[in-house]
């Protein structure tokens, strides 16, 4: 399944050009075009067609660069001494490229969500059924509580807009409080989960998709406001009832293997909740582009893209991988351990048997062969290693490894926002809550089965920081490490800097594998440690200067968002 299969496709593929046109200032109106039209919403399928768009390309600036510019750099996954460097190094500043590209996709997500909702209200139909109508809007307003959940863990109190029309002429826009933010949220994907079906086309939201997005959204919520180490009670309390619903009656369950997640092949599968849809031969802003900027090369993507040679996992990502790293520079790592190690980074000496690669032959000088890829080694004067644990997660391959599905910058794998795993590690921590360890037999169950399928041994027992590592080696390259900072930071913010102050985000390490091919273990040195020192001053993102130009009054104190009756 690489798309959504709509029956009248050509509508979905209408919506997305005309949303693909719009590249609005988030203070500017959407254009009027034929998908707002009065004469569009006359049947079911149009309106289901009306809310494609939001299911992929209002997303892709955000998805393009800064998903794992901002969510694994400054999360601490990824390193780079060339590209992503303001992210990584914690100096993400108010003209960093990531920055403006984020803050304009997810209000471009909102602005495109409300207009979604008011054309449906304006112009549906008495003819389309009032399910469809209520599925359509929780569709549109499920996809604006989640660019509004980035958008205040990013930058803190924003403005909360629900009538693009409005603010034409508004020029008193403010931002809104972070607790008033939340409340929005809340709401909103809380209306999807009511009116969204139990089951639906693969590819789009059901009532799970909710539930599983409202459990990760109270989690957060319950430190909001409080600083003292100690979160709300009731809002654990909520993230452990929906995230037990989605665990006991959704049907989702893990893959067997983890490596297969990252198949294009495997889009949309059973463990997916919720994710982006691309298309690898659509106009600009409908493919998944990231393979172009994570690749090590031209060689494995069979284009002129690939251009991550100088990316990889930082030093204090790789520690995660050795099970007996205390302290020190040197990493021990083996094939035998954590199998997540290498569907999310390549070492040199992995082999591929699905990804292709072009190498010279050896037999035919100055001609080319196409063979399964065998990660290489760094030609270095000083020795045969790597200083780059290439990226692997989201890195699919040649063409001919996707059905033909891949051009120059473009993939058609789906981004996942939330799998079934991100839904068993929120469970786990809504049952620790406040407490310092537990031994519950269900946190312990769910959190268990993601490491059974990792390779690694079960755990009796469960403390905040286990499940913290336990994320960061799941969800690597998933663009979550820096949020799962962000909800420590709201009632413990000592703890956060305290982690963040400890990483070290070298590029100065050297991988030895113990084979040229078929490695079973690889020593990782770290030559010089770098480590960035964060504080309240640079944790939270600046709002872009472009927007601060436009809209002064961002600059001024938030105030609580007024809700209607």
């Amino acid at each position: 399944m690489t798309r959504l299969k709509f029956k009248y496709i050509g509508m979905v593929l209408i919506a997305a050009v005309s949303f693909a046109s719009c590249k609005k200032d988030f203070l500017e109106r959407p254009p009027e075009d034929s998908i707002v039209d009065a004469n569009y919403y006359k049947t079911a399928d149009q309106v289901l067609a009306g809310t494609a768009p939001l299911y992929g390309i209002v997303w892709f600036s955000y998805n393009d660069k800064a998903s794992h510019g901002i969510g694994d750099g400054r999360g601490g996954i990824l390193t780079s001494g060339s590209y992503q460097v303001d992210n990584i190094r914690m100096n993400t500043t108010a003209i960093t490229g990531e920055n403006a590209s984020s803050w304009k996709s997810f209000y471009n997500v909102v602005g495109q969500a409300n207009t979604a909702i008011g054309n449906i209200n304006k112009y549906a139909s008495a003819e389309v059924p009032a399910s469809v109508k209520q599925q359509a809007i929780a569709e549109a307003r499920f996809m604006r509580g989640v660019a509004y959940s980035y958008l205040v863990q990013n930058w803190g109190p924003i403005p909360v807009i629900t009538d693009n029309s409005t603010l034409l002429q508004d020029t008193t826009i403010s931002r809104n409080t972070e607790e008033s933010v939340w409340e929005f949220i809340i709401r909103d994907i809380r209306f999807a989960a009511e009116n969204l079906p139990v089951t639906a086309i693969k590819g789009r939201l059901n009532k799970y998709s909710a539930e599983g997005m409202l459990s990760r959204m109270y989690l957060a919520r319950s430190g909001v406001g409080s600083s003292g180490g100690t979160r709300r009670q009731t809002d654990l309390d909520s993230a452990k009832y929906f995230a037990q619903d989605v665990i006991e009656k959704s049907g989702a369950i893990l893959m067997p293997n983890y490596e297969d997640l990252f198949m294009t092949k495997n889009n949309n599968n059973a463990e997916s909740l919720f994710s982006l849809q691309w298309t690898y031969n659509g106009d600009w802003g409908s493919q998944n582009s990231t393979q172009a900027f994570l690749a090590f090369g031209s060689a494995i993507t069979g284009f002129a893209d690939g251009w991550g040679g100088d990316l990889g996992a930082s030093a204090d990502q790789l520690k995660l991988y050795d099970p007996n790293y205390v302290s020190g520079n040197v990493i021990n790592i083996t094939s035998s351990g954590d199998k997540r190690r290498k569907a999310t980074f390549m070492f040199p000496g992995d082999h591929y048997s699905y990804i292709h690669q072009q190498v010279d032959d050896v037999n035919n000088p100055g001609k080319t062969l196409i063979q399964e890829l065998d990660v290489p080694w760094n030609n270095n004067t000083a020795g045969r290693y790597n200083n780059r644990a290439w990226v692997k997660k989201y890195v699919v391959g040649r063409p001919q490894d996707n059905d033909g599905k891949v051009t120059q910058q473009h993939t058609e794998n789906c981004t996942y926002m939330q799998r079934l795993s991100d839904v068993y590690l929120i469970y786990a921590e809504a049952i620790l809550g406040n407490n310092a360890s537990t031994s519950d037999v269900e946190a312990l169950k769910y959190f268990n089965l993601i490491r059974a399928r990792a390779g690694v041994p079960a755990k009796a027992s469960l403390t905040w920081d286990d499940i913290y590592k336990e994320r960061r080696l799941e969800f690597a390259m998933e663009g979550m490490a820096w949020y799962d900072l962000i909800r420590l930071y709201y009632f413990n913010p000592t703890k956060a800097f305290a982690i963040l102050n400890s990483q070290d985000r070298s590029t100065s390490y050297r991988i030895v594998p113990n084979a040229e091919k078929n490695a079973v273990s690889w020593t990782v040195t770290s030559m010089t440690p770098e480590v960035y020192p964060v504080s309240a001053s640079n944790f939270r993102l600046p709002i872009p200067s472009v927007e601060l130009t436009k809209a002064p009054n961002l600059g001024k104190p938030p105030v609580p968002y007024t809700f209607g009756k």
